[in-house]
């Protein structure tokens, strides 16, 4: 039997790092990946099932089930917990295992209110299924109140790991930090260098630019030399230095690179999530629709990662 997870009294519990589980493959990952989070953060994981119940409909007396709807979900969501507490037997640090009803994102949600993070799969199943992106890993980044880390799950982490070279290179995989000049970089930044320092992982910060030759279309006579993109592209550099001086300041040790590439933001983060730890960027960014939730940017990474993805809301 689990305990129910009460969201009225989320402002007084600290959930630490919390997991949606649905007992999918994804889920899975995801809950590995946030139990060594937790035990680095030093605190406590809290995996959390949430089921819906329809509301009944039955049209005679012969189509009543035997045993009430929300009986019946329960039940299956206390055996989906079952499954992540098998998982976790060997676990060393402290755990909490709760049942919640409701709407999966929403409950999610007003959980994040007292958490460090939240850790989901990418597509699950269920109350947390969806078509490319999942519905939960899709809309949750979008309101949560704390960073949000997407796992890809076994398939696509397979995927992006089947080219990679001996064992020890994979230590050297980066955090990467998606930087565009907003306000919201300083959050990101802050994010990304944290985790840097506390798994001896070195820090990337990246700028994507735009690439010149597609103003082409529109000024056919626009001369795009190799000079103008090396020097827009040491401005770049100069300026994130500048912008970020206080993140030298403050983590001497860490080792932080600086890289600017051209292409599509999208295109670019992308890649860089097969070859990342971590890859952390903004819920928005500069975007043309500023009133967005989740930036196009943001959730098109998500769509296509290949490792894990920490979605870092808009600080107020």
């Amino acid at each position: 039997m689990y305990d129910d997870v009460n969201t009225a009294d989320s402002t007084v519990r600290d959930h630490g790092v919390l997991v949606g589980f649905d007992g999918s493959e994804h889920a899975k990952a995801a809950l590995r990946f946030g139990a060594n989070e937790a035990l680095r953060r030093k605190t406590r994981l809290t995996v959390v099932t949430v089921y819906t119940v329809p509301v009944p409909i039955y049209p005679n007396m012969a189509s009543l089930p035997p045993e009430p709807e929300g009986q019946t979900r329960r039940k299956i969501a206390e055996a989906t917990l079952e499954v992540a507490e098998g998982d976790l037997s060997d676990y060393a640090g402290e755990v909490v295992f709760a049942v919640a009803e409701g709407n999966p994102t929403g409950t999610l949600v007003e959980l994040s209110e007292q958490a460090q993070l939240i850790v989901v799969g990418a597509r699950g199943r269920d109350g947390f299924v969806g078509r490319v992106l999942g519905s939960v890993a899709s809309a949750l980044p979008a309101h949560a109140h704390c960073p949000t880390l997407v796992f890809p799950g076994t398939d696509l982490a397979e995927a992006g790991t089947k080219d990679e070279g001996p064992a020890e290179e994979a230590i050297t995989a980066p955090i990467v930090a998606a930087v565009d000049g907003s306000a919201q970089s300083f959050a990101v930044v802050k994010q990304a260098a944290q985790t840097a320092e506390e798994t001896t992982a070195p820090l990337k910060l990246l700028m994507i630019m735009p690439q010149l030759e597609e103003w082409l279309y529109w000024y056919p006579d626009l001369q795009v030399h190799h000079e103008s993109r090396q020097r827009r592209r040491a401005e770049f550099e100069t300026k994130i230095r500048s912008d970020f001086s206080w993140l030298f300041d403050d983590h001497p040790d860490l080792d932080i690179s600086i890289d600017v590439e051209i292409g599509h933001p999208e295109d670019v983060i992308s890649d860089w999530t097969a070859k990342a730890a971590l890859t952390v960027v903004g819920n928005r960014g500069r975007g043309a629709v500023r009133s967005a939730l989740l930036g196009s940017v943001s959730r098109g990474v998500l769509n296509t990662a290949r490792g894990p993805v920490m979605i870092v809301p808009r600080q107020s």
